[in-house]
């Protein structure tokens, strides 16, 4: 008996039914299989893989970049504020670099009850830079974690500077009881930790110029100087706080007075103000060169609002570091960043 089959692409192929009695007898069965099918799954096999390798990588992608701003906004919210004002193309490098200062920044936390520990993690976080510039084919922890494959993603983009990089953490290695004994000091401690972010930043927009990168290393020392001050309410005893030796010395005021700095103290006020004044002298040179910045560099400079908008309620509080207005955030300054950015200054 024949029988017309039809198989799943519509072709028609005949199959012979034989009794028990003829296939005992050594009759044989012919039956036609089409083998076009398998051939097509076969190749389509391959292209559903890539499909699924990148959206793994996408995904991996998108869940750097949150991390990447979530982290600077938790611990580092000013920053975050004016970053979110750059370019749309400079905004994910830019968090990536902003993220891997807040890491590094991190890492010193356990300096006083750990310092062991404090060192292993700033090494970690120093070898790390080598292993963002070594080619992607490499095998490493980078692409385990979030902000160093953010980072490995904006060195391969953009050329950097290792060296600012590297500054980031090596300036990280003072001793937390080690106390500044200049104002020069100060200042240069300012200008490894704040500056050389700003010159990566610079570095992002593509720009080569002198004046700007003058200009940048005044306010990160405005910058710098500022932060400084403001740690000094949530500073431990064991710290030493950020006023230079040579200041304490010369108004005669000691670093226990400085950490209670309390109301009628002159002798403390004093010497908040020569340390804000130096703040403030390179805020204002920064100021001066704007007229010679460039449209996106303009942008890049926006931390200057925040910090001068501390020196200014330092002022109004004649320099008590402890006034609440000079601890709580400031509710004011997206609306002031909008307003300079709508007017291109900083």
């Amino acid at each position: 008996m024949r029988r017309l089959l039809q198989n799943s692409n519509g072709q028609l192929f005949v199959t012979q039914i034989v009794s028990r009695h003829a296939s005992s007898s050594g009759a044989t069965t012919h039956v036609h299989k089409p083998q076009k099918e398998p051939r097509k799954q076969q190749q389509q096999q391959p292209k559903a893989t890539t499909t699924q390798t990148t959206e793994a990588v996408s995904r991996e992608d998108k869940f750097g970049a949150k991390y990447c701003m979530g982290l600077v906004e938790k611990f580092d919210y000013e920053n975050y504020l004016t970053t979110l004002l750059l370019p749309k193309e400079l905004r994910p490098a830019a968090f990536a670099l902003r993220a891997f200062n807040v890491e590094v920044s991190r890492a010193v936390g356990a300096q006083l009850s750990e310092p062991q520990i404090a060192k292993l993690r700033l090494k970690f976080w120093y070898d790390s830079i080598d292993k963002c510039f070594e080619p992607k084919t490499s095998n490493s922890y980078v692409k385990d974690q979030p902000v160093l494959r953010e980072l490995r993603r904006t060195v391969g983009t953009t050329k950097l500077n290792k060296l600012y990089l590297r500054r980031l953490v090596t300036a990280r290695e003072r001793a937390p009881n080690q106390a500044f004994e200049t104002i020069r000091e100060l200042e240069d401690y300012a200008d490894q930790t704040c500056s050389s972010l700003l010159h990566l930043l610079v570095q992002l927009s593509g720009i080569q110029d002198i004046q700007v990168d003058h200009a940048a290393s005044h306010l990160g020392k405005a910058q710098g100087i500022s932060m400084l001050l403001r740690a000094i309410p949530h500073a431990g005893r064991q710290q030493a706080v950020c006023v230079p030796l040579e200041v304490l010395v010369r108004h005669g005021v000691s670093q226990e007075r400085i950490l209670r700095s309390q109301r009628d103290d002159k002798g403390v006020e004093e010497c908040i103000f020569e340390v804000a004044s130096a703040a403030n002298a390179h805020l204002k040179l920064t100021r001066q060169l704007l007229p010679q910045m460039p449209r996106l560099v303009r942008k890049i400079f926006l931390p200057a609002v925040p910090t001068e908008g501390y020196l200014e309620r330092l002022r109004r509080a004649r320099f008590q570091l402890t006034h609440p207005s000079c601890i709580k955030r400031d509710t004011m300054l997206p609306a002031r960043l909008f307003w300079k950015t709508l007017f291109n200054k900083y």
